[in-house]
């Protein structure tokens, strides 16, 4: 087997995953002779993230933010900003399918953004193109209702 085991313990499944091994294989010259060499790791597998470590790292180093840059800190912003993400994505999603779609769109992102309290604050002044405007109707435009507990809208009539 390639890698270690892994089996959850906390449910009842017995479902079981191969962890990826750390250690490779190398030939090095005769029959059946391998000599094991460490694999390299990158800074995001270590961390556990899909954003990369290293590219904010470089990013960091490069715009001369501070004369030196710690080996936590682009890890700690990759975190942060795979979680900004991950969040505005399920948001847009979740107004995609709203709308019947399947694939989003600017303004699925724009009525994600501005639906949310948080994230309107955090992208306020930010414009998104092709997003458009949130429907609003103010109150005194729309028909009033009449009755009690009854959805019927008084007519207007032009009686003279």
């Amino acid at each position: 087997m390639a890698g270690k085991t892994y089996r959850e313990s906390n449910s009842n499944s017995k479902t079981t995953f191969n962890m990826p091994s750390t250690t490779a294989t190398k030939s090095v010259g005769g029959r059946g002779k391998t000599q094991k060499t460490s694999k390299s790791i990158s800074r995001s597998q270590k961390a556990g993230l899909q954003f990369p470590v290293g590219r904010v790292a470089r990013f960091l180093k490069k715009g001369r933010y501070a004369q030196r840059v710690g080996s936590g800190s682009p890890v700690y912003l990759s975190a942060v900003l795979e979680y900004l993400t991950a969040e505005l994505l399920e948001l847009a999603g979740n107004a995609a399918r709203d709308n019947k779609k399947n694939r989003i769109v600017p303004r699925h992102i724009q009525l994600a953004v501005r639906n949310d309290e948080e994230l309107s604050r955090l992208l306020g002044s930010a414009t998104i193109a092709n997003g458009g405007v949130l429907p609003n109707i103010h109150q005194n435009l729309l028909p009033k209702k009449i009755g009690k507990g009854k959805a019927e809208f008084a007519s207007i009539s032009q009686e003279f």
